[in-house]
């Protein structure tokens, strides 16, 4: 009896590392680069969304940070992750169009901010009551009003350790801050979104 043959499978090829996209990009790959983007491109323009609470200036701030990662990519010595670096330049492009706003931007709370799949994150469930789904409508524009009303400083600490879970440590050098600070911000920053929530809490 022929012994039957096994087929062969090809083993899935790893992603790569970003370290290598990196050092890829410096050296002129735009295909790395653009590589690069296509891993964050969400997180960047959730973050911006989040500090900044509006649509059109989030896609400015996602346009610009990666501008700005293009530009500065050769100076990047892998002291930190590249993701690290990233937020920081989006973080401080937000935090930058932020303050020089000269009037408040009329902002849609109900406008979507988009996962890692593209799909927007508010996606009603529908074996609650529209009762439920109401009050969690609710409780999703009080707390983008109660995050928008933070200080940039509180709210950047908030929005990347509780909204976009970074640890401690990776928010402290996102924001270029010790440990001690990101947990001091966090602390005041929850204290008056505490106050702010009171009555949905």
């Amino acid at each position: 009896m022929a012994k039957s043959k096994q087929l062969q499978v090809a083993p899935k090829a790893l992603p790569v590392p970003d370290k290598e996209l990196v050092k890829r990009a410096q050296a002129g790959n735009d295909a790395a680069f653009e590589e690069l983007v296509r891993r964050y491109e969400r997180k960047v323009y959730n973050i911006s969304y989040r500090l900044l609470g509006n649509e059109q200036d989030a896609s400015e701030a996602l346009q610009d940070t990666f501008l700005r990662a293009y530009r500065f990519i050769c100076k990047f010595q892998f002291k930190s992750s590249f993701y690290t670096w990233l937020y920081r330049i989006a973080t401080n492009t937000s935090l930058t169009k932020l303050r020089r706003r000269k009037s408040p931007i009329v902002v849609s709370l109900d406008a979507p901010v988009r996962s890692e799949s593209g799909q927007t994150l508010e996606i009603p469930d529908y074996k609650y009551s529209p009762e439920k789904i109401m009050r969690q409508r609710e409780l999703g524009r009080a707390l983008q009003e109660a995050v928008d009303s933070l200080p940039p400083d509180y709210r950047s600490a908030v929005v990347l350790r509780d909204m976009e879970g970074l640890s401690n440590e990776e928010v402290s050098k996102v924001l270029n801050l010790s440990v001690a600070a990101v947990k001091s911000r966090l602390h005041r920053g929850r204290m008056v979104l505490r106050s702010k929530l009171a009555d949905y809490i």
